[in-house]
């Protein structure tokens, strides 16, 4: 933020009201985006925290925010600050409710909710997201993916090129494939005859950007561990992946709108999140019914189901997660008896109404249970329990076969989890990506970003 931002921002919060209101009213209109740019970039930042503040708190924070900027300021350009603050208390009527937050409503970034971001709102917040991961982007490339399969050609363009046997006939510009034949035949005998003695050589056909479509679900794991701060800066670990999903899906609607972009959150069961809802995504705590364990095989069950569903050529399930699996679904009784004999004091979690009613209530997630009720829980420091760890890569082989490919993006500063990953990748065919969690939004966004689209020439 430069001085002249500051200025400005500190200069409309101690305006009186009506001033205040008919000045942040003139800029909002679209005279001054910087600032309301600002002021969007503040409300992201809060948005994207697991305990989000309501909109009195919010509108607390801008104003502590802007006056604190004006203090360091006033401080630096050697201005007596304690008499700045006497004028600017005298005046400054505390009883007029502060005018960002109220205009940002009247102009629909933000609602009167719980859930305080409109459309609007999370649209122009996440662009601005986009645009700081993008500008990161430029330092270097980490976590690219390609495809397998090229996509139909979607997008006709105005060239053309000579048609192949084989090639889609709906594509054949037919006046142009006349033209040909006209000229050819005048060539060859010096006259034009009907009908129209068509050769392969004169059909024409358009060239296609070729859409290589792709469906994508990130699975972000929201067990407790994710809620731990990162090694760099002041995100949390679930925040961090919050703020990489937002800008992903900026990215798709902005360059790859006829791609799909899905995200699961999961703990011991899995949920299908809206994209709406990625700021609003909180980690289990330890007390939550057992939900707190991590669990990759309901992720990639309800993720396979989700793809299945998908018409699109490529499909890939990409695992953000910070933890080894520590739960399974238990599908066999006996097996259940088999770890109960050995295992005596193993502990099993079913998920009850009341359970998911809770859930449903205090995380407003549907939890997905059709995949599996019973599941097996075993934490293990540094470790993976055999049998989790075998149900687990049996699940990741079931959505190979599918034609789903997965990778796993860890985002954790233990070595330990590598070696369970980089095993489950090699029997998948994926791809594995240890990446420090302060490069998170890189590493997903060259992941989704590179080779979606090239043009076919013949």
């Amino acid at each position: 933020m430069n001085d002249s931002e500051k200025s400005y921002l500190f200069h409309l919060a101690h305006l009186g009201n009506d001033s205040r209101k008919s000045k942040l009213s003139e800029n909002i209109g679209g005279s001054s985006k910087t600032n309301i740019d600002l002021l969007l970039s503040i409300i992201g930042r809060e948005a994207l925290r697991e305990k989000r503040p309501n909109l009195q708190e919010l509108d607390q924070i801008i104003k502590n925010f802007l006056e604190h900027e004006n203090v360091g300021k006033e401080s630096t350009n050697g201005q007596d600050v304690d008499d700045n603050r006497e004028e600017r208390e005298n005046s400054h009527d505390r009883s007029m409710p502060f005018p960002i937050v109220r205009m940002l409503l009247h102009q629909g970034y933000l609602r009167d909710d719980e859930k305080w971001l409109t459309s609007r709102g999370f649209s122009r917040i996440g662009n601005l997201i986009l645009d700081d991961v993008m500008k990161a982007l430029k330092l270097g490339e980490a976590g690219a993916h390609g495809t397998k399969n090229l996509g139909t050609g979607s997008v006709i363009l105005d060239t053309t090129r000579k048609y192949e046997n084989g090639n889609d006939t709906r594509l054949i510009n037919i006046p142009l494939s006349l033209l040909n034949c006209v000229l050819r035949m005048q060539k060859e005998s010096g006259k034009i005859g009907v009908p129209l003695q068509m050769k392969t050589e004169d059909l024409e056909e358009h060239e296609t950007l070729y859409d290589v479509r792709a469906s994508v679900v990130y699975c972000i794991d929201l067990s407790s561990t994710m809620k731990y701060s990162r090694m760099f800066g002041d995100l949390s670990r679930i925040e961090a992946a919050k703020k990489a999903l937002w800008s992903l899906v900026m990215l798709n609607k902005k360059y790859f709108p006829n791609d799909s972009v899905y995200v699961v959150g999961f703990g011991s069961l899995a949920s299908n999140v809206k994209i709406s809802d990625i700021p609003y995504l909180k980690t289990f705590d330890a007390g939550s019914n057992f939900l707190h364990y991590t669990n990759y095989q309901a992720a990639f069950r309800l993720s396979k189901r989700i793809l299945l569903k998908d018409g699109s050529t490529n499909k890939r399930i990409i695992l953000v997660t910070d933890g080894h699996p520590s739960a399974c679904f238990m599908d066999d009784v006996k097996q259940q008896e088999k770890i109960l004999k050995i295992r005596p004091y193993s502990h099993f979690y079913k998920p009850d109404t009341s359970s998911l009613d809770s859930v449903q209530a205090d995380y407003d997630m549907r939890l997905d249970i059709s995949a599996g009720n019973l599941v097996y829980l075993c934490y293990r420091y540094r470790q993976v329990d055999t049998y989790i760890a075998e149900r687990t890569i049996i699940e990741a082989e079931k959505c190979l076969k599918k034609g789903i490919d997965i990778d796993t993006l860890m985002i954790s500063e233990e070595d330990s989890l590598l070696g369970f990953v980089n095993d489950m990748e090699r029997k998948v065919k994926g791809r594995s990506y240890y990446v420090s969690p302060e490069a998170l939004e890189t590493a997903l966004l060259s992941d989704f970003i590179r080779n979606k689209r090239t043009i076919l020439r013949a």
